[in-house]
């Protein structure tokens, strides 16, 4: 397994609660996707200073998700705390690819790639990367432009 920990630019800790878990007291898997988007909305807020809600309510800029890419490696339990991260693999024209992970100390819990295209809003077609999300993606996660 690669240990991505180390290339991350932009980590968070979260905390297991009971509303993520099953009957069972472990992370229902579909949580992770609201956990994972909960990480990119607050890295755009936190790590790139750029603010989402402004992005998505003011900016009519949007950024779905076209491709995930999951493996499930170990059972998470209510009232862990979790490390979650994320690495820039690929800044396109119009694209991010991502590599998201989430552990509990050296122990991978889970790992994914995702695809997120900007769009606009009021068209929903794609849009090149916003000059501004480009340059904070420099500046802090060393991408490169395509």
């Amino acid at each position: 397994m690669v240990d991505r920990h180390h290339h991350r630019c932009f980590e968070r800790n979260y905390r297991i609660h009971f509303s993520h878990c099953d009957p069972a007291g472990i992370v229902f898997f579909p949580q992770y996707f609201v956990m994972f988007n909960n990480l990119v909305e607050d890295w755009f807020n936190d790590g790139l200073h750029v603010p989402y809600a402004q992005m998505v309510a003011s900016r009519r800029v949007g950024l779905p998700t076209v491709h995930i890419d999951v493996d499930f490696r170990a059972i998470s339990r209510f009232g862990e705390d979790m490390l979650f991260g994320v690495e820039v693999l690929r800044a396109g024209a119009k694209s991010l690819s991502l590599a998201l992970d989430a552990r509990h100390g050296d122990e991978m819990r889970v790992e994914l790639q995702q695809v997120l295209v900007f769009t606009s809003l009021d068209t929903h077609r794609s849009i090149n990367i916003p000059d501004d999300i480009r340059a904070a993606l420099q500046a802090t996660c060393g991408t490169v432009d395509p």
